[in-house]
């Protein structure tokens, strides 16, 4: 297999950063966010960033033209040229299939779509948990992390909040907001036979180990 070009789909608090920073240590991966490629865009002030920035700054959803212009700049990049792990690119199914369009320009395809897997319920008890220190912005779970005493951070002694976005109605919201944009993409990539499901209610480690396991395969049946 000559190159490893990843996509990583799952709700949020799937544990995709965690996956993916070790996908990249594995691997020798770029890991690619939409995120980050906007922010670095704007940081940088090059011209896809200062279009962007406009609709930032109004409140609103950056277009798909260019977010898929950010992408194909960033995937050009010397450091992407032997592979890629996208996460929240294609978030649409007009960016896959400009994404498709984009790699098989150039010769290339994508080799798996990874679906980190984990129920809603678990979803909303994993982020729900969650608290955060007020002064230095240390993390705990109320279940899974505790602090010592009970809204107090074990380090600073400061006090333990909780996001306004953990707040169970507010992920309920990005819930729905993920199923209603992912599960077309699921399909797409169905379709095309790329789509491999990972259990995410594992732990991490087994996670992990389970996606090394697929890419193992797939290298497997590039060889056969």
């Amino acid at each position: 297999m000559p190159e490893l070009n990843l996509i990583l789909f799952g709700p949020p608090g799937a544990g995709k950063g965690t996956q993916a920073e070790r996908l990249e240590r594995d691997f020798q991966l770029p890991f690619i966010s939409t995120g980050d490629m906007l922010r670095g865009n704007v940081k940088n002030e090059t011209d896809l960033g200062k279009k962007a920035k406009q609709f930032m700054d109004a409140g609103d959803l950056v277009p798909d033209d260019l977010i898929v212009a950010m992408a194909g700049e960033r995937l050009q990049h010397k450091d992407a040229q032997d592979g890629f792990i996208l996460d929240g690119f294609p978030r649409t199914l007009e960016q896959a299939g400009a994404l498709d369009k984009q790699l098989s320009g150039v010769g290339r395809r994508v080799t798996a779509a990874l679906l980190i897997d984990v129920p809603d319920d678990d979803v909303i008890r994993r982020l729900s948990g969650r608290r955060m220190c007020v002064k230095s912005g240390h993390n705990y779970h109320v279940e899974f992390d505790p602090p010592k005493h009970e809204g107090v951070c074990d380090q600073d002694g400061s006090r333990l909040v909780q996001r306004d976005d953990d707040k169970p109605e507010v992920i309920e919201n990005r819930l729905k907001v993920y199923h209603e944009q992912t599960e077309p993409l699921v399909e797409h990539y169905d379709e095309q036979g790329l789509m491999r499901r990972i259990d995410g209610t594992r732990p991490a480690a087994e996670v992990n180990d389970h996606i090394r396991a697929v890419i193992a395969t797939l290298r497997l049946e590039e060889d056969v």
